[in-house]
């Protein structure tokens, strides 16, 4: 038995140190700085002129997240963004606030600029936020607007992962 049990305890080592080996060799790179994919040329993007806040936001994002370039063969980014809001019908009850939610519809497309037959990517992502409402204007709209800005910083992140699984294949 205790020849077993000294098989058992060095095949547990064996397997273990074998494991460890092969882990050695994968590296894995979080998702939230992209690691070296995010230092690749093929991200300096030139981003088109905002026409919108809301449009702002997504562009302020992506170059914080991506970076800059002023070349004129860089990739130019553009972004359109489409808004919808209304209430919700989440419950029936004696409550003046109404429920409420902001859509942020956002087509991102960026268009090769170096002269290659490369085809423009498409990327299309929606977010939603929700507000609530009462009898009173300017809180309602500060909500509602409140509600469009966060929900396109979520799409921002969206659009975000999207180009990274699209130029990382």
């Amino acid at each position: 038995m205790s020849l077993s049990k000294r098989l058992l305890k060095l095949g547990f080592i064996a397997m273990t140190l074998g494991s460890a080996t092969a882990l050695a060799g994968c590296t894995l790179s979080p998702v939230y700085n992209s690691g070296r994919l995010a230092e690749s040329p093929r991200l300096n993007f030139a981003y088109a002129k905002p026409n919108s806040r809301l449009e702002q936001i997504v562009y302020q994002d992506l170059a914080l997240r991506f970076g800059a370039s002023d070349s004129a063969t860089a990739p130019l980014l553009r972004v359109a963004i489409s808004v919808s809001t209304g209430g919700t019908a989440l419950s029936r009850s004696a409550n003046p606030n109404n429920p409420a939610q902001a859509i942020v519809n956002a087509t991102l497309t960026i268009t090769p600029r170096d002269g290659s037959a490369t085809p423009p990517i498409r990327v299309t992502r929606f977010a939603s936020a929700g507000y609530t409402t009462a009898g009173q204007v300017l809180p309602n709209t500060e909500a509602r607007i409140d509600a469009e800005e966060r929900a396109a910083t979520a799409v921002a992140e969206s659009l975000r992962l999207a180009i990274l699984a699209e130029l990382s294949r």
